[in-house]
């Protein structure tokens, strides 16, 4: 009798646990379609039973004991119907005896719902025939997943746009802009030359090398320049010559002193101005080509020392700078005129007593010294310390009681000062500059002090800025 109700025993758990398979496989292939498709969240959990189990059991054991739990609007079977539930992954392995794994469940409803779903799967406590227990390790927000796919990939596809479309959009204008310019560009006596379109009407022609040269002049604004067009001189810029004020324009290379020695021999040129040492006309910048215009040199003047003394045309220019500053312009002093009443009254003793003779001033007593700047006194105070950046060209920090803090090089002194605290004074070989004023003030640095300054145009009150070059 007992042998019979054991047999029956048995036969009932197997029957019970093909149920369970069985109703595994029929959520299973319910909630194949909806899978990830439209979740929310997944709930992560774990479990352990005190058996062996298959995955078919805990999917089982999911349905069977939440069933009826939380009603018909949270059933399990319900919810995997109407794609609200997706598809239970149940991941088992076995060691000494005992079952263990994770359970993946994904969820649409929202996030309350969800969260009693997962606290549902902790009330199970038995798994096929086995006691078991189930733990709940986090619920993931997917949405919180696709928003950092969403801005990385965001990212990806603004720095492809960055590279690949936006220097198409320079090229673009580049060409609009060189379209114009070439429409503006004629052409100019029976060469043809290439010119601009004040070349006919203006006093003052620039000549230059080459088309390239009249359009990099038309970019920036300067519309009579006219090009030479190879290495002889055309008779049309001969014949300009005679007529207009004109400006000989070449590059700083070898080919531009060549046309600029047959230009001084065949056309009555009045003024050379060269690019910059090693530039192009074709690549200057406007601050270059304005800087390299002002600088032009008579034409009789490089004549003379070209030809005559064979110097370049830069030591010409370098020359005429040291002559500049070596001989200042004098100052006249300003003579008033006497009032009307003592003009009167020195006519009436001229006529009455001795004439007395008045020497116009000489020209020695015409000239004024320049009024030199007053030197800074902080220049003596840190004399030692300047002559020393001056020779190793490095940068010195000190602290209030003018300690040194650090000597740096002057390359690394941007990236220096932020790291360093207490710093009341710097004393570099160097240019002080707009954006190191602007960091060296906001540090609470009281004294700055370089070789000259550039381009500033905002200073600190509470920073004194000094230079030793000037």
């Amino acid at each position: 009798m007992k042998r019979k109700k054991t047999t029956i025993q048995q036969i009932l758990i197997e029957k019970q646990r093909m149920l369970k398979k069985k109703e595994a496989e029929e959520g299973d292939n319910m909630a194949a379609k909806d899978d990830f498709g439209t979740t929310k969240y997944v709930i992560h959990a774990e479990f352990e039973a005190n058996g062996i189990v298959e995955r078919p059991d805990v999917v089982g054991a999911i349905f069977g004991q939440t069933e009826g739990l939380l009603g018909d609007d949270l059933d399990l079977r319900e919810l995997q119907k109407t794609g609200r539930i997706g598809r239970i992954k149940v991941d088992v392995h076995t060691r000494a005896g005992k079952s263990y794994g994770t359970i993946t469940i994904p969820s649409s409803l929202d996030r309350v719902e969800t969260a009693i779903l997962a606290a549902a799967l902790e009330t199970i406590d038995r798994i096929g025939p086995s006691e078991a227990r189930i733990r709940v390790i986090r619920i993931e927000d997917v949405r919180a997943t696709k928003r950092k796919y969403i801005i990385e990939r965001a990212k990806e596809i603004l720095e492809t746009l960055m590279e690949e479309e936006i220097p198409e959009t320079q090229e673009i204008t580049e060409e609009v802009k060189k379209e114009v310019r070439a429409k503006e560009l004629i052409e100019y006596g029976p060469e043809k030359l290439p010119a601009g379109p004040h070349v006919p009407f203006s006093d003052s022609i620039i000549v230059v090398e080459g088309r390239a040269d009249v359009l990099n002049l038309l970019k920036h604004g300067i519309k009579n320049a006219i090009a030479v067009e190879g290495t002889s001189v055309p008779e049309t810029i001969i014949k300009l010559s005679k007529e207009r004020i004109v400006t000989a324009f070449t590059d700083g290379d070898r080919g531009g002193e060549l046309i600029l020695k047959e230009l001084l021999q065949v056309a009555d040129i009045d003024y050379v101005a060269r690019a910059p040492e090693g530039k192009e006309v074709e690549e200057l910048t406007k601050k270059e080509i304005i800087k390299s215009l002002r600088s032009k040199v008579p034409a009789e003047q490089v004549i003379n020392e070209l030809f005559a003394k064979g110097k370049s045309f830069y030591e010409i220019v370098k020359e005429r700078e040291q002559q500049k500053a070596s001989h200042p312009q004098p100052i006249e002093p300003k003579i008033e005129e006497p009032k009307r009443e003592k003009v009167a009254e020195s006519q009436k003793e001229a006529t009455s007593g001795p004439k007395v003779e008045v020497k116009p001033p000489t020209r020695e007593e015409k000239f004024v010294k320049p009024i030199q700047p007053p030197k800074a006194p902080e220049l003596d105070e840190f004399k030692d310390l300047i002559e020393k950046v001056k020779k190793d060209s490095t940068a010195i920090l000190l602290d209030e009681n003018k300690n040194i803090i650090a000597e740096i090089p002057v390359r690394d002194l941007l990236t220096s000062i932020n790291d360093k605290e207490n710093v009341y004074a710097i004393i570099f070989n160097g240019i002080i500059t707009q954006r190191l004023i602007d960091i060296v003030s906001e540090k609470g640095i009281k004294y700055l002090i370089g070789a000259r300054k550039s381009n500033v145009v905002r200073r600190p009150v509470d920073l004194k800025i000094i230079t030793f070059a000037e």
